[in-house]
């Protein structure tokens, strides 16, 4: 089911322009698969597709090459580095304080990250919370998180 529905999902980002996961969503159940926004946001990772510009000034899903993957999981560990000013665990949540505006940055930068025992994340302006697994995970990101920083 899974093949199908991404190869789906493919063929129709590849045949239109759409801007939403709704757009998408509704797509795929013109087409017999019935599924959930949160199932098409992991294809979407998975598949490497992205929000790209158009030449009428929008934005729209395509399939994006593995080498510019490659180079925007490379800027966003750059942001992350330039704009996290500290981070600390409790239990299994783990707080980081970004300079202004820049918190969601730094939460794209640790999704795209594939941060082992991470759940999800979660930013505001200057502040993202990230809910791990267990206390554990959250000691371990932090002492990781060190490495990243230095």
């Amino acid at each position: 089911m899974k093949g199908k529905r991404q190869e789906e999902l493919l063929d129709i980002i590849a045949s239109s322009e759409y801007e939403t996961q709704d757009q998408l969503l509704e797509q795929l159940s013109l087409r017999g698969i019935e599924t959930t926004q949160a199932t098409i946001s992991r294809d979407i990772k998975q598949l490497h597709i992205s929000k790209v510009l158009s030449d009428k000034g929008t934005y729209h899903y395509a399939v994006v090459d593995e080498k510019e993957v490659q180079s925007s999981s490379e800027r966003l560990r750059g942001i992350f580095r330039q704009c996290v000013i500290s981070y600390d665990y409790a239990q299994n949540i783990v707080v980081i304080n970004t300079m202004p505006g820049l918190a969601s940055a730094a939460a794209a930068a640790l999704d795209d990250m594939n941060q082992p025992g991470m759940v999800g994340s979660l930013a505001g302006d200057d502040t993202a919370i990230l809910i791990m697994r267990t206390t554990e995970d959250a000691e371990r990101f932090c002492r990781d998180i060190r490495g990243t920083l230095q």
